[in-house]
Order: structure tokens, then sequence, then C-alpha cells
């Protein structure tokens, strides 16, 4: 009786995210709207004859307009995206939105593919569905944003770290933070926590990277970047802003959200030092403490955390989280983008209290370990010799008596 239940309840879920998931799919298709893809089209032509890649281009940069807020959505990426835009923009903008569109959908089908196949759970079917109904893949998909394949690159970072392949793994990290600044947590937490192949080969990476702009267009690239993005503050309120600023923003508490965003980033490197946990545990929190702390995390950043959603044993605040994620974006911004302060800090912030359930979740449990680091493998090999040296020299000196044994 009781698995019938279960099979049933299974069947019932797994429809229902079908069905949001059919319904994600209809008003994602690409359409006549190019959205922040568009912004990116923009600064790619801009950049390719010399202008600024960080103005405003009607036609092309997308503009905001929602009861309540109102804002041009200029392209906030480091200059390194230039790498990509620019070539893109050589394309007819609807072609290049299509393109990109279905690059996305590939890049997330294979990151969810690559997590079910690598953890070999008993049941993927739920878990693959409930990844496929995030909110932050289907508003990446409208947008036209790049998050995508940069989570693909992070989880592929995760497993390889699980590998004991901390080079390959730091460079895909470089590429990440590269891109994305505010993962700078990440390796820098891994460094702390004595992971120094890993961390090292990703500041690397991403100092290469960040590099080639300034040889490309000249070093006056960055301070058009730091210019836009330091105008930038007024839009931290927006709802689908996951961090802990913009949940502090939301309750008029915009100076306290900065301070608790810096008490966090000081706990955890004060805990990565303490600890020095596995490469898994300080990416989680690396991952996690970058997205609360950022002044600006959208909800499609939360797409870098799947591989910690796939790991952890399931839990109550896990599945809570996961569903606060799965609620599509528009539903949010209809009910609460001109509700109540008080509702817009609650319940219109449900994606800043899944990452504050997430960590709280994070700091009682312990992540799965995966394989050894190099460096804790060495020094397991070296105490291991060790043992077993100090066992053959007692058995030297009292022959017959075999009972100890190394494991």
């Amino acid at each position: 009786m009781g698995r019938q239940v279960s099979a049933c309840f299974a069947a019932l879920l797994a429809a229902g995210l079908t069905g949001l998931i059919v319904w994600q799919l209809q008003r994602s298709l690409p359409g006549p709207l190019l959205w922040d893809f568009g912004s990116f089209m923009g600064s790619g032509r801009a950049a390719a004859e010399g202008l600024d890649p960080y103005g405003i281009y009607p036609g092309l940069t997308f503009r905001v307009e929602l009861p309540g807020f109102e804002s041009w959505n200029q392209n906030l990426n480091p200059p390194v995206s230039l790498l990509l835009f620019q070539p893109l923009s050589q394309l007819d903008p609807g072609e290049a939105f299509r393109l990109w569109w279905a690059v996305t959908v590939v890049a997330y089908a294979a990151l969810v593919t690559l997590l079910v196949r690598h953890h070999r759970l008993e049941s993927p079917v739920i878990p693959a569905l409930a990844a496929f109904a995030a909110a932050g893949f289907w508003d990446t998909l409208v947008l036209g944003q790049i998050y995508v394949p940069l989570a693909l690159a992070a989880t592929g970072a995760w497993l390889l770290l699980e590998r004991n392949r901390p080079v390959a793994a730091g460079l895909l990290i470089g590429i990440v933070v590269a891109v994305k600044p505010n993962f700078l947590v990440w390796p820098g937490l891994l460094f702390l926590a004595g992971h120094f192949r890993a961390a090292l080969a990703a500041g690397g990476c991403a100092a290469v990277l960040t590099a080639v702009p300034a040889l490309l267009y000249g070093p006056g690239i960055y301070r058009l970047w730091f210019d836009v993005i330091s105008q930038d503050a007024s839009r931290g309120v927006f709802l689908t802003n996951a961090s802990l600023p913009g949940l502090f923003l939301r309750f008029g508490l915009g100076t306290a959200g900065l301070l608790v965003s810096l008490v966090l980033l000081a706990g955890l490197a004060a805990w990565a030092l303490r600890s020095r946990p596995d490469p898994l545990k300080a990416s989680a929190l690396g991952l996690l403490g970058a997205l609360l702390a950022s002044p600006l995390a959208w909800i499609h950043y939360t797409l870098f955390l799947l591989p910690l959603f796939f790991r952890m044993p399931p839990s109550p605040a896990l599945i809570i989280a996961a569903i606060l994620l799965i609620i599509p974006v528009p539903v949010l911004l209809d009910r609460f983008m001109t509700a109540p302060v008080w509702q817009q800090a609650t319940f219109g912030s449900v994606y800043a209290w899944a990452l504050l359930l997430l960590l709280i979740q994070l700091a009682l449990r312990q992540i799965p370990a995966g394989m050894h680091s190099n460096e804790e493998s060495a020094d397991l090999q070296a105490r291991g010799d060790t043992r077993r040296g100090d066992v053959r020299q007692r058995e030297k000196i009292l022959p017959g008596r075999h009972e100890e044994r190394v494991p």
C-alpha cells in the first residue's frame, strides 16, 4: 500500500513538473523581442566599431519597463564577454538570438545529464524534471542570457574536484570567474582551505582571460565597465535579485545588507582557514557565499548550485529550497512587483530565502565527501607509509608477532 501511494505521488509530481516545463517552454520561445540579448548585440557591435561597448543603443539595448521599475539593461558583463558578443553581433540579431537559445538548451541538457549519470540516482526522473523546471533556466532562455554555459563549466569543475583533478577544475573555475567576477569567492575559499593547485589554476586562468580585452581594446575598456556597474545599484531591489544586499534593500536597510555580506564573507574565510574543509564543502559554501554576498545575484545564478542539489542527501530544507527556486519569474513579478514593501521583502523574496535555507542546511549537515585532493592524498600516503614502516620494524624486533596489520 505504501509503495502504491509513493508511486502515485511521484507520478502526480512528475506530471505537475512536466506541465510547468511545457508552460515555461511556450513562453520562452524566441520571438521579436531580443531582451538582454539585444543589449549584448549592441555591445558587440559597438566594440567592433570602436565605440563604447557599455553605452545605450536604442533598438538593441533592452529597456525594462515594469510597474514601479524602469531601467536600461546595458551589458554589465566584464570586457572578456566582448570576445563572444563581438563575433555574434556580425549575425542578424534575430538569427543570433535563436542560435544562442539553442546553444543554451543543449548546454543545459548536457549539464543535467552529466549530474544524473554521475550520481546514478535510483529514481532520476523527479530530480531531472525539477532541474528542468528551475526558474533560473527558463528566465535565462527568455532573456538570452549567458549563464548556462558558465553553469556547465562550474559543474564540470565540481566533478573534476571530486575526481581529484584540481588543475583542470581550476581552469574551468577561472573561466567562470573571468566572466562573473563575483565567483572569486569560490577559488578564494579553496585557497584558504589548502587546495592550492585548484585555486592557483583558477586565478591564473582568470588573470589571462581578463588581460586579453585590455590588449585588444586598450586598458580604458575597464574604466568604461567600472563606470557602468558603479551606476547600477538601483536595480538591486528587483525581486529576482536573490542576494542579501537585495533582500535588505527591500526592507529599506541597504547599508545593513552590505555589512551582513562582509560579515558572511569574513566568517567563511575564517571557517576555511580553521576547518580546512574538503574541496567539495569549500566549493559549496564558496558558490553559495558568492551569491548571497553579491550586490546582484539574479535567479539565473542559482543554476550554479545544481551540483549541490544532486549531491546532498534529501532533507526538508533542501526540498523547500528547490520548490522556491522553481516558482516562475512571471508569477513572482506579476504578484509582488507593486505589492507593499513587507510583501516584497517576504513572499516576493522567495529566491533569497531559498539561498538562506541552503546556507543553514550546509552549516548543519555534511556534504558527502568525494575523492581526496592531491595534497590530502599525498599526506595520507605519507602517513600510511610511515605506519607500515613502523609495523615492519616491530615485526623485526618481535618475530612471530604478526597480529598487527595496516588496513
